[in-house]
C-alpha cells in the first residue's frame, strides 16, 4: 500500500470541530432566513471561459475539471472559485420562474488554486447572500448588505468587527478625475496596500504608467476613512471633480448613513477598498475582526451590474460573501475555538448486560423522541467503564436501567437521581455542545 499523505489546502474536521462549524452555519442559516434569503444550490462546475473573465488572475485559480478517458489536455469546466459567478449563471437560466427582486442564500463548497496558508485554502466553504432585480437594482438592497452581515458576526463567538465600505464608481471617478485610463490596473494595484504597503503600491502604479501626481492622489484618496458621512468632505477637498465620483460619493453616504441608523459602529467609509474581481460597479464590502486586523478579510462582496446578463435583459444584482472555513481556520489555528464536548450526545444509556441491550436501547428511543441526544453503551463493561468512557467523550449524563427504577448520574458532579425516561430532561446548557470561545465562555 503505498504512504498516505496530506494534501494541503484542503482542510478535514475533528468531530469537535466539525460541531462548532455546525453551530456557525446553523447561525448563518437562520440569520439569512430571518432576512427573507430563500436557498438555492448551484453545480460545482462552470465553463472556464466563463470563470476566467471575472478577474485579472482569475486563470490562475482555476481547477479544471475534465474526465481521465477523454484524455484532453485542455479542460472545459472548472471548479467554482466563488459562488458569485454560478448564482449569476443560475438567474440567466431560470429567469422565467424567479420572483424578482429575487433574495438568496447559498452555502457551499468553493475552490481555489492558490497557495495554501494560515486562513487560506484551496478547499473552502462560503456563505453568500445576493439581491437580483431586472434592469435596475434599488440602491437600498446595497445598503442592506451590511445589515445582514453584521447581524450574522454578532451572534458568532469571535469579538468585536467592523465592515469596511468603499463605491467603485467613487474610486474610478476620482481616478477618471486625475485623468487616469487604466481604471481596472488601478484599482487592482490600490486594491494590494493592506498586504504590500503604499510605498509598493505607488511603485505599481508608476509601473502602470501613472504620473508620480496621480498615484499620489490615489494614495491619499485611499487614506481617507471615517465612521460618518464626513469623508464626502474629505474627497471634495482633494480637489477632483467627476460625475461618477458625484454618484458615488452619494451612494455611499447613504450606505454609510443607513447603517449608522440600523448597526451604529459597524460599519466604517473605507476608501482604500477597492476588490479584485472586475464584476464589481458599485458598493463594496470588507469585514474585518477587530484586532485581528492581520488576518485580512473574512467576509467581503459587492454590487455587480452587468455580470448577469444575456444580451437583452440585464440582472443587476449585490450581494456579499462570509469565508466559513477562513474564519474557522483562523480562530482554530489560534486555539480560540473548541467544543464541550465532541459528540453530540447528552447522555449515554449503559448497558447492564449483552442480555439487557434492547432495554437500554429502549430507553435511548424514548429520549430520542423527546429531542434528547443519546448513545447506547458500546460494551456491557463494568459501569466504572462505562462512565470514563462517556467522559472522554464529554457526554455529560449516564442513565443506568434497573429493575428498582431508572437512575441518571452527572458525572461532573456525581449527583445522581431517580429518572424516567417519559419525563427527565438534561438542563437546556447541556443539551447539545456549546462552542468555547477563549475569553468568551460558552456560546449556545
Amino acid at each position: 500500500m503505498s504512504k498516505i499523505a496530506p494534501i494541503s489546502g484542503f482542510p478535514e474536521y475533528s468531530p469537535a470541530q466539525r460541531i462548532v462549524e455546525q453551530r456557525f452555519l446553523d447561525v448563518i442559516r437562520e440569520t439569512f432566513e430571518l432576512h427573507g434569503f430563500a436557498s438555492i444550490e448551484t453545480r460545482s462546475i462552470e465553463p472556464v471561459e466563463r470563470l476566467a473573465s471575472q478577474g485579472e488572475d482569475a486563470d490562475k485559480e482555476i481547477y479544471g475539471v475534465q474526465r481521465l478517458a477523454d484524455g484532453a489536455s485542455d479542460a472545459k469546466w472548472g471548479l467554482h472559485f466563488d459562488l458569485t459567478v454560478p448564482f449569476a449563471r443560475y438567474v440567466l437560466e431560470n429567469a422565467g420562474t424567479l420572483e424578482f427582486p429575487f433574495r438568496r442564500y447559498q452555502i457551499q463548497k468553493s475552490w481555489r488554486g492558490e497557495r495554501p496558508q494560515e486562513g487560506r485554502y484551496r478547499e473552502f466553504t462560503q456563505a453568500d447572500i445576493d439581491v437580483v432585480d431586472v434592469g435596475a437594482l434599488a440602491p437600498h438592497f446595497e445598503a442592506e448588505m451590511p445589515l445582514v452581515i453584521a447581524d450574522v458576526f454578532a451572534k458568532f463567538p469571535i469579538g468585536e468587527f467592523v465592515i469596511r465600505v468603499n463605491n467603485r464608481k467613487l474610486a474610478n471617478g476620482f481616478y477618471a478625475g486625475l485623468g487616469i485610463k487604466d481604471l481596472q490596473g488601478t484599482l487592482r494595484a490600490v486594491d494590494k496596500l493592506d498586504k504590500i504597503g503604499a510605498e509598493a503600491v505607488r511603485a505599481l502604479l508608476l509601473e502602470r504608467g501613472l504620473t508620480a501626481e496621480q498615484a499620489d492622489g490615489c494614495l491619499r484618496l485611499a487614506q481617507i476613512s471615517s465612521v460618518d458621512t464626513s469623508f464626502v468632505e474629505q474627497v471634495r477637498t482633494l480637489g477632483v471633480s467627476n460625475p461618477m465620483l458625484d454618484e458615488g460619493l452619494e451612494s455611499l453616504a447613504q450606505v454609510v448613513e443607513f447603517a449608522a441608523a440600523n448597526a451604529p459602529g459597524k460599519v466604517v467609509a473605507d476608501l482604500k477598498i477597492a476588490r479584485g474581481l472586475d464584476y464589481y460597479t458599485g458598493t463594496v464590502y470588507e469585514v474585518q475582526l477587530v484586532g485581528r486586523e492581520d488576518w485580512g478579510t473574512v467576509s467581503a462582496g459587492g454590487r455587480y451590474d452587468a455580470l448577469a446578463s444575456d444580451g437583452r435583459t440585464t440582472y443587476p444584482g449585490v450581494g456579499i460573501s462570509i469565508g466559513v472555513t477562513r474564519i474557522l481556520g483562523l480562530l482554530f489555528g489560534a486555539g480560540e475555538l473548541s467544543a464541550s464536548r465532541s459528540t453530540p450526545a447528552a447522555v449515554l444509556v449503559a448497558v447492564n448486560d449483552e442480555a439487557g441491550r434492547a432495554n437500554s436501547t429502549a430507553i435511548a428511543t424514548a429520549l430520542r423522541a423527546r429531542g434528547i441526544p443519546c448513545e447506547v453503551a458500546p460494551k456491557a463493561d463494568k459501569f466504572g467503564k462505562q462512565i470514563r468512557y462517556a467522559d472522554r467523550r464529554g457526554i455529560p449524563y449516564v442513565w443506568f436501567p434497573r429493575d428498582d427504577g431508572d437512575q441518571v448520574k452527572d458525572i461532573r458532579s456525581g449527583d445522581q437521581v431517580a429518572a424516567d425516561p417519559a419525563t427527565w430532561s438534561p438542563p437546556p446548557a447541556d443539551l447539545r455542545p456549546a462552542v468555547l470561545a477563549a475569553g468568551v465562555g460558552g456560546v449556545d
